[in-house]
């Protein structure tokens, strides 16, 4: 009844996101613009929030979907003038870290594994297997490079050659992200963008992150004892809980344990 009041001061009130997951457009716990889209749009405009606080968990994953994420979250800042601020849990590495370089401020835990600035590519190759069991591989293309990297058919050189200019673009572009956004912050360090990780306090003396802190006493500490948090997360989608589609589901899992393992977690 008091915030009817108008003359009596409203409490203020944080937008917290929680961002958790492998990063891509498949499967219920993916991390991808179009999921987030309504998420970030409530966070930023209803209720008129002081700031948006990041609940930043992720080991990476799509770095198409990574740009589009944290350029949804700039443009959403610009336009309300709302700041962010990114807090880093077990791991914000590849692209959840590019996500995190879209806040003003990123905090992390003492123990807290950020970075990874680089990209990869990571397949099988099958050929030799099809061969102990007699099969024979048949492809047909137009267009010379349509079975680049074929795991049924042997490694060749021209094709690697290709994937690795692609990988450097790719790579160029992530470098771009975290040199405008980061700036005068980071530091001249060879290791910064070679794909290796940091923990805590080295991540800040690198100038990957701002300082070692958690959500609520940074909070507390920068708009008052009364501030009140506002959570937003992804709900479950109704069939998956059902049982339906549980062969995806089992892949979505063994590639989201095998994006976190990357990082020993």
């Amino acid at each position: 009844m008091k915030r009817r009041i108008p003359f009596l001061k409203s409490k203020p009130t944080v937008a917290v996101v929680r961002l958790q997951g492998a990063i891509g457009v498949g499967g219920r716990t993916a991390l991808s613009d179009q999921s987030l889209r309504p998420l970030l749009e409530r966070a930023f405009r209803k209720g008129k929030p002081v700031a948006v606080a990041l609940e930043l968990n992720s080991p990476g994953g799509s770095p198409v979907q990574s740009s589009l994420i944290a350029a949804r979250i700039r443009r959403l800042s610009e336009e309300t003038g709302v700041p962010v601020l990114a807090f880093c849990e077990d791991v914000a590495a590849s692209g959840g870290y590019w996500i995190a370089t879209a806040a003003d401020e990123i905090f992390v835990d003492q123990s807290s594994i950020v970075g990874s600035i680089g990209v990869i590519s990571a397949g099988f190759g099958a050929h030799e297997f099809l061969d102990r069991q007699g099969f024979e591989r048949r492809v047909h293309t137009a267009g010379t490079s349509k079975s680049m990297l074929d795991p049924f058919r042997p490694e060749k050189a021209e094709d690697v050659a290709r994937l690795e200019r692609l990988l450097g673009q790719l790579h160029e572009t992530f470098i771009a992200q975290v040199k405008g956004r980061r700036g005068a912050k980071l530091k001249n360090d060879p290791e910064l963008f070679t794909g290796e990780v940091w923990i805590g306090q080295p991540a800040i003396d690198v100038g990957l992150a701002d300082g070692i802190g958690h959500l609520v006493p940074v909070l507390k500490a920068r708009f008052g004892d009364k501030v009140r948090f506002r959570r937003h997360e992804q709900k479950r989608r109704l069939f998956p809980k059902l049982g339906i589609s549980l062969a995806q589901d089992a892949l979505d899992v063994i590639e989201q344990r095998s994006a976190w393992a990357r990082f020993g977690l």
